[in-house]
Formats: structure tokens, C-alpha cells, sequence
């Protein structure tokens, strides 16, 4: 029956390790906010706000083992013998774990020498070996124990601070405890009633045979033959100490434990385990003396070799694996990884137009002139005269312009009222035709989780004003923008708020009426760069459009959300990972 179990526990090691081998892959080395003790802190430490992560909320194991126990005694063992139990275990943090343990074992043992009674000058000198009192009778000591115990264990893993990867799937570790352990001794002292007789000469025993390994074994097979297995006789047990009902003795122990285990998925993991099981008693074997000349004063001790089979528990929406099983240094080197793949900065700006080199697509702009954000020269009225060189910047379109931009106008002649208001439709529909298709209304930039104003685009709303200005019937749209970092409705306030800022600048500082502008956001929904990685990146998507009104285009209240970004100016403070 043991040996059928054994298998049966090999098997399904095998068949769990198949059923999640491919599990590895499904590991996610992400440990969200809401898995943490403080989501607060764990927030603040991703977006560089707080120097230390939070501790995750990380699962309980729960397992069952099951191996073979032997007690190291006086009497030699018999293995294999069957124990199994289960444990519970908690990790306190990545090395350190608490682990409640429970066992139930069976040992057997049989020696290969006679022992005599003690009034023969022999060790068997509790009074159950009475019935071998001056008969002259030997008896070869034969028992069976079972063992029960309940411990609380300290466990420290060794394998999961790693340098040159995320995960570990084996983790060595070392375990002591304490507890309270219980057994019951029985002997095969007799034959019926009465005590066995010539067992000497029956195993065919000598001081030869004995003296070898091969010949221990023939003298007990002999032994097991004779020996009629009913372990009727109940052991003597230590006196003086607690027990339970004048009957059951309760022990002091304390364990101490090695062992090895294997992930096989997040959920599941195996090990293979030896443990000792130490307390003050002799009497787990049911002998205590060899004789009146061998008064051995060691304990007895529990072996226990086993394989531990665990399953994580709980929701790994919610939780983490156990502590043990996670590298705390994976942050940190991923961290430092990404530092390493990030470009270096390179803020070159040759021409000098404001516009560094890696952005700038026109980097021999003349210098002097106003450029866009991509740094070409401003032409505002598409004549092809820069706006630095030309006299006319906003020529009216339609008409040739001469070397100095400025629009030839021929001189209309004598028309009546009819053809005059034909003329100024058409005219003024092509201005704004133009106005809406050709003409380039710049953008600004903002820093990161901020709506101020920064003073280096104060030409560009300038310009917007300035074209306003000279045509005071314009609907202007101002549209805001976000990088892809933080969350949706963080971004759409902080869109708004920067529309809304650079609405407010120009209304108050060119007296321009507010139902001339139509205030949209856009939160981080059409980046100019998409997929970005870089800082720079994430500049060129924080931003304020500025266009001719649309037919579709509407005014925007704010939407609902937090509050977004700060709006006074400073050198940096902020989110750092909101757009």
C-alpha cells in the first residue's frame, strides 16, 4: 500500500508539472497599485514622488506532503515508513516566512540483537518487559510508533535575490520551529500471552552473522517469521511530564528542516524536503537502556523525508505570488534598464531659431525670423515671402504680390452697387476659404503636468491675436492635448485647462471677445507622436492647437475628473508621468 502511494504521488508531481509548464510564460511582472498594502505610496513611487515602493499583497501556500519517517534510536529502524501532513505558510517579506505545520507518521523497527531483562544484566528495565523477569528468555526489541505533531516554523528561502533575472523557479531554503508532539509506542513483546522463547537460536543468530550487513538481514527476515506482528504491548512512555487525561504524553519539540523547491506555475510548486524532529524523550522506540553497561543518553529523533505539494491562493488580480517566489531587486533593475535605453539628449539648435536639431526641419532658418514648431520660416499668407521679409504679411489672397509681398490690387473701375456686393462675397469668401485651408495658425507646448504659459510662446499667441484682430468676425477653435501617461479623465481636465489657459491669456492680454474662440479637448486621444518613448516625444503631444472654426466644432465645458496639473510657474514640480 505504501509503495502504490509513493507512485501515486510521483505521478502527480509529473502530471502537475506537465499540466503547467506552459504557465511560466504567463507571468506578469507587473504589480499594479490596488495589489499593494498602500496604493497611495506604490502610485507615488511610480511616478517618482516617493522614494520606496509598497510592500504587495502577496498570497498564502497551502500544501500537503507526504515521504517516509523513520525514528533514530535504539532499535534499528525499518524504511521505508509512510508520514503525511499539511502545511500553511505566509511569507513575512522576501526571505523571512512563517509556516504553520501538522504531521502524522508511522514508524517500524526491529534490532538484530538480543536484549536481556534488567534482572539479567539487561536493558529492557521498564516494567512492561516484566513478563521477561527471570526466565531466562531474550528478546530481539520489535515496535511500532505513531507520531503526531503541530508546529509553528521559521523559513528563510535563499534563491530569489537575483541579479541576472526577473523570476526564480527553484528556492533553496532552511527552516526551524517549535511545537508540540504526541506518539504511542507499541511492542511486539509477546507471543499471545506469553513471551517468546529461544529467539536466539530460532534466528539462527551468532556474533558473526551479526557482524555483517547481509547477515542482520538474514536474521531479521528470520525475526519477521517468528514474530506474530499484533504489537499488543503499549511502550513505556516518560514520566513526570504534561499529558492529557493521565494518558496521553505531550512533548516539547522543536524541528529543524532543508529543502528544495520547484515552481511549476504561478499557482503550484514542489519540493522535496528531509526533516528532524528533536525533544527530550527516549522512548520513541520503546527502549531506553541496552543494558546495565550500555546506558545510552541520547534522544530519540524523528527523520522525515518528503515531498511538499503547494498551491498559491487567492485572486492574482489582487495578489502577488508569495514574497518568496518574487525578485525584489526586479524594479530596480528594470529601472536601470530603462535608463540605459533612453536616447541621449541632444538640445543643439544651430540656426537658432528655438527649435533644437532633432525637431527643427529647416535648420538653416534666416536668421531673425519667426518660425513654426516644426522651425520653418512663417510665410502667413503663402506668398512665398517670408513673414520677416515681407511688408504685407497677411496680403490678401488672390492677387499678385510684388518683390516686397505686398498684393497688387488692380484698380476696379466704376461698378455699380449690384457688382460690388458680387465682388465683396466672393472675395470675402475666398479670404476665408483661405484663411480656413491655407493659412498656419501655430501651436504651443506645455511642460509636463502643467497649463501655465510658457514665455516662449508668447510670439505665437501674438500671432493667433494679431490675425484676429484683422478680422474680427473669426471663430477661432482652441483644442488641448496630453502625452498617453496617467489615466483618461486626469487627461481630458488637464487638456481643458490648457485650452482654457490659453483662451484666457489671449482674451485678457488683446481684449479679444471669448465668443470668438470655441474651447475643445482632446485629452491624449491624437497624439503627434504616436507610440511615443522618449521626453521629447512627450513634449510634442502636450500641446494647444489653434484653427479656423469647423462647422462641427463645439464649446467645451469641463469634463468631469480630478483635479489636472498646476498652472503656476515654476522651475519642475509635478506629476511626472502625467501628459
Amino acid at each position: 500500500m505504501t509503495r502504490k502511494f509513493y507512485i501515486f504521488i510521483l505521478l502527480l508531481g509529473l502530471c502537475t508539472s506537465s499540466a503547467y509548464s506552459q504557465d511560466e510564460s504567463m507571468m506578469s511582472r507587473e504589480i499594479k497599485d490596488e495589489m499593494t498594502k498602500d496604493p497611495e505610496q506604490n502610485s507615488k513611487w511610480r511616478m517618482g514622488e516617493y522614494d520606496y515602493s509598497a510592500k504587495p499583497n502577496n498570497a498564502w501556500e497551502l500544501g500537503i506532503h507526504v515521504g517516509s519517517f523513520f525514528i533514530d534510536g535504539d532499535v534499528d529502524e525499518k524504511i521505508p515508513n509512510l508520514g503525511f501532513g499539511l502545511h500553511l505558510r505566509k511569507a513575512i517579506h522576501y526571505v523571512f516566512s512563517l509556516r504553520a505545520d501538522f504531521f502524522y507518521g508511522q514508524a517500524k523497527g526491529l534490532d538484530a540483537q538480543p536484549w536481556r531483562h534488567r534482572t539479567a544484566g539487561g536493558g529492557l528495565v521498564e516494567r512492561v518487559f516484566d513478563p521477561y523477569s527471570n526466565t531466562g528468555q531474550e528478546w530481539f526489541p520489535s515496535y511500532k510508533t505513531k507520531y503526531i505533531y503541530g508546529a509553528l516554523q521559521g523559513v528563510i528561502n535563499i534563491g530569489n535575490i537575483l541579479f541576472h533575472k526577473d523570476r526564480n523557479k527553484w528556492n533553496w531554503y532552511l527552516a526551524i520551529g517549535a511545537g508540540l508532539n504526541t506518539h504511542t509506542t507499541n511492542l511486539d513483546l509477546l507471543n499471545g500471552t506469553s513471551p517468546y522463547t529461544d529467539l536466539r537460536n530460532r534466528a539462527g543468530w551468532t556474533f558473526d552473522l551479526f557482524n555483517t550487513s547481509s547477515g542482520r538481514g538474514d536474521i531479521k527476515s528470520a525475526l519477521n517469521d517468528i514474530y506474530d506482528g499484533d504489537y499488543e504491548t503499549e511502550g513505556a512512555n516518560q514520566a513526570g511530564i504534561f499529558r492529557l487525561g493521565d494518558e496521553t504524553n505531550i512533548h516539547w519539540m522543536f524541528t529543524g528542516s532543508m529543502g528544495i523547491a520547484r515552481k511549476l506555475s504561478k499557482r503550484v510548486n514542489l519540493g522535496l524536503e528531509h526533516q528532524v524532529m528533536l525533544a527530550d524523550n527516549d522512548y520513541l522506540d520503546g527502549i531506553k537502556f541496552r543494558s546495565a553497561v550500555d546506558q545510552t543518553n541520547n534522544n530519540d529523533i524523528g527523520h522525515y523525508t518528503n515531498l511538499r505539494l503547494a498551491i498559491n491562493l487567492g485572486n492574482f488580480d489582487k495578489v502577488t505570488e508569495p514574497l518568496y517566489w518574487l525578485n525584489p531587486l526586479d524594479a530596480t533593475m528594470n529601472d536601470i534598464a530603462e535608463l540605459k535605453q533612453r536616447p541621449v539628449l541632444d538640445l543643439s539648435d544651430d540656426d537658432g531659431d528655438g527649435i533644437i536639431n532633432m525637431l527643427d526641419q529647416e535648420i538653416d532658418s534666416p536668421a531673425g525670423c519667426a518660425v513654426d514648431t516644426r522651425g520653418i520660416t512663417l510665410d502667413s499668407d503663402g506668398d512665398g515671402l517670408a513673414d520677416c521679409k515681407d511688408q504685407e504679411p497677411f496680403s490678401p489672397p488672390g492677387y499678385d504680390v510684388n518683390g516686397n509681398g505686398v498684393a497688387q490690387i488692380p484698380d476696379p473701375g466704376y461698378i455699380n452697387e449690384e457688382e460690388a456686393n458680387s465682388i465683396f462675397e466672393s472675395k470675402a469668401a475666398a479670404i476665408m476659404s483661405t484663411i480656413r485651408s491655407e493659412w498656419f495658425l501655430p501651436m504651443i507646448h506645455y511642460d509636463l503636468d502643467r497649463y501655465n504659459i510658457k514665455p516662449e510662446f508668447y510670439g505665437h499667441l501674438h500671432h493667433v491675436a494679431t490675425v484676429m484682430k484683422m478680422y474680427p468676425d473669426l471663430c477661432v477653435t482652441a483644442i488641448g492635448h496630453t502625452d498617453v501617461r496617467s489615466g483618461n479623465d486626469y487627461n481630458n481636465v488637464l487638456s481643458y485647462n490648457r485650452a482654457k489657459a490659453a483662451v484666457d491669456y489671449l482674451v485678457a492680454n488683446y481684449n479679444l471677445p471669448r465668443s470668438s474662440f470655441k474651447l475643445m479637448y482632446g485629452g491624449e486621444e491624437t497624439p503627434l507622436v504616436g507610440s511615443s518613448r522618449s521626453e521629447t516625444q512627450h513634449y510634442m503631444n502636450r500641446r494647444v492647437e489653434f484653427r479656423v472654426c469647423d462647422d462641427s466644432d463645439v464649446d467645451m465645458g469641463r469634463p468631469e475628473g480630478p483635479n489636472a496639473g498646476k498652472g503656476e510657474r515654476s522651475n519642475y514640480s509635478g506629476n511626472k508621468n502625467s501628459g
